[in-house]
């Protein structure tokens, strides 16, 4: 039996264009790079004035760590409320009444369809109109981010729920196991291995959208960023420190996700026998 490969392996000759294709790129981007930094020497974003705020302005990391908290905050509010909003929505969308299961696939593909900067711009100035109540920027911007990505987390869960084996389903079903019980009790929790990238994605994006709360006057890192730009004259190196902070936290997020999937693969590892069980109904009477 062949092993299957996705390429044969390369002579001598093919390792030697790899070889000068691979010395070439690096030059062309080497030249790049030294292009673009003799191009900002000329614009004197190399001189040390444009450093100094971030050795002697010790208001500008206060600043930045209260746009931070707001940041989190909304960040934080807005995934809890969108996953349980995501997993109610992905279990009416799963469900074999039609009166429930239409309704929810509407929510869903208008939640979807619509622009997330709409729904904000909705819910703070549209919504104070038609209930006659200010809806503060926090939650205009945190409602809004759980509406849409609610919408998609619950496509994330179904796509998952409907990635397990047919036979799960049907041997729930044998052993007297309701809809409801064999979604939340057999199929979520080996969907979750499934779709756990595809969530950790989502919430990152979540997190970086939480930027737009700028168009509402709600002081996250960016707005923040942006009011210290008009005031220290440094817009390249402050975006960049604001951008650095964004990658930190989502590189976090997806070393947690990288965890909690290798945890999740281990502990389904340790116990096949309980898997087999299920698929086959033995030991349920």
């Amino acid at each position: 039996m062949t092993t299957p490969v996705l390429y044969d392996v390369q002579g001598p000759r093919g390792r030697r264009r790899v070889l000068v294709s691979s010395v070439i790129g690096g030059l062309i981007l080497l030249g790049l790079l030294a292009l673009a930094a003799r191009r900002l020497a000329a614009n004197g974003q190399f001189d040390s004035d444009k450093y100094k705020p971030f050795f002697n302005e010790p208001l500008l990391y206060r600043r930045l760590w209260e746009g931070l908290t707001n940041t989190l905050h909304a960040a934080v509010y807005a995934m809890v409320l969108a996953t349980l909003l995501g997993v109610v929505l992905a279990f009416g969308r799963l469900s074999q009444r039609r009166f429930l299961r239409l309704p929810v696939i509407a929510v869903i593909e208008f939640f979807r369809g619509v622009p997330l900067l709409l729904l904000i711009f909705a819910l703070f100035l549209a919504f104070p109109i038609v209930v006659h109540t200010d809806l503060p920027a926090l939650w205009a911007l945190v409602v809004a981010l759980t509406l849409y990505n609610g919408a998609v987390i619950a496509e994330i869960i179904r796509a998952g729920v409907q990635s397990i084996p047919k036979g799960q389903t049907e041997a729930a079903s044998a052993i007297g196991l309701s809809r409801g019980q064999t979604l939340r009790i057999v199929l979520l929790p080996q969907a979750v291995r499934v779709m756990l990238p595809a969530l950790i994605s989502q919430l990152v994006v979540l997190l970086k959208d939480t930027s737009l709360g700028f168009v509402i006057g709600y002081s996250e890192l960016l707005r923040t960023g942006g009011q210290l730009v008009q005031v220290l004259r440094n817009p390249l190196q402050l975006y960049i420190l604001v951008a650095l902070v964004y990658i930190v936290i989502n590189s976090c997020l997806s070393a947690l996700a990288g965890y909690l999937e290798g945890r999740q693969r281990r502990t389904s590892g340790k116990t096949p026998v309980a898997v087999t069980q299920v698929e086959t109904g033995i030991g349920a009477v």
